[in-house]
């Protein structure tokens, strides 16, 4: 199900040189913005966990699912080429599924590591911070990756409706208000955060682990799915 050609056209349209260098920007921020509370305060467990959860799961993690999950499909879409490449001898599910496993390395390398690293920095991974936060960042670029494909599969306008779910819903909306916390993926990587760091990390999720599992599960699978069969009408009015 996995198709080398695809993937390698998928990985030369994220990792082009202007979409790379987007994608450098978020996470050399975080790297410099670590160093220099480190630099200020010391290792701060406290601290660590606030700038890992406020602003790299917050705000970076979804922001480069964006341009990953919207970037591996839509442009293709929206120049017409994606029709000429569905036109090949290439299985339709091979071609999402190829596209939904490039855009999440892409996010996982791009923020999981880069939050990995960040965690190091603060505090050394006292009580398994940084390596919490990072398998968090890793569960949540693959539910986004399948999130964001499947919006570029269905509208013109992607990187502006992610765009919007990533700075209103994620970082605002999603952090601050009770009922709209479970319909977060946010929350839903901090249930294993949560369940990771030690007993002492100011770490904690509005959603129970195995109620997150699900979740994730869920909108993985059906976002996946779901653009999968929107291609597929894609293909057929291409065709036509």
């Amino acid at each position: 199900m996995y198709n080398p050609t695809v993937a390698r056209l998928t990985y030369r349209a994220l990792l082009g040189r202007r979409r790379a260098l987007i994608l450098c920007v978020l996470p050399a921020l975080l790297l410099v913005v670590s160093a220099a509370v480190r630099a200020m305060n010391g290792a701060d467990d406290a601290v660590a966990s606030q700038l890992l959860g406020g602003f790299a799961l917050a705000t970076l993690v979804p922001l480069v699912g964006v341009i990953a999950g919207t970037g591996a499909i839509g442009p293709e879409i929206d120049d017409g080429s994606v029709v000429y490449l569905l036109s090949k001898p290439v299985p339709r599910p091979s071609v999402i599924l190829t596209k939904f496993l490039v855009a999440s390395g892409v996010t996982a390398v791009f923020s999981a590591v880069p939050v990995l690293v960040a965690g190091f920095v603060l505090n050394g991974n006292s009580q398994q911070i940084a390596v919490a936060y990072a398998l968090a960042a890793v569960v949540a670029s693959i539910a986004y990756s399948a999130l964001f494909l499947l919006l570029g599969t269905v509208s013109r306008h992607a990187v502006v409706i992610g765009l919007a779910y990533a700075l209103i819903w994620e970082a605002l909306i999603g952090s601050l208000v009770g009922g709209a916390k479970t319909l977060s993926v946010q929350q839903w990587a901090l249930a294993l955060a949560e369940k990771v760091a030690g007993s002492g990390a100011d770490i904690s999720s509005a959603v129970g682990l195995p109620t997150a599992v699900v979740l994730l599960v869920v909108v993985t699978v059906g976002g996946t799915l779901f653009a999968g069969q929107k291609l597929r009408t894609l293909t057929l009015a291409g065709e036509e």
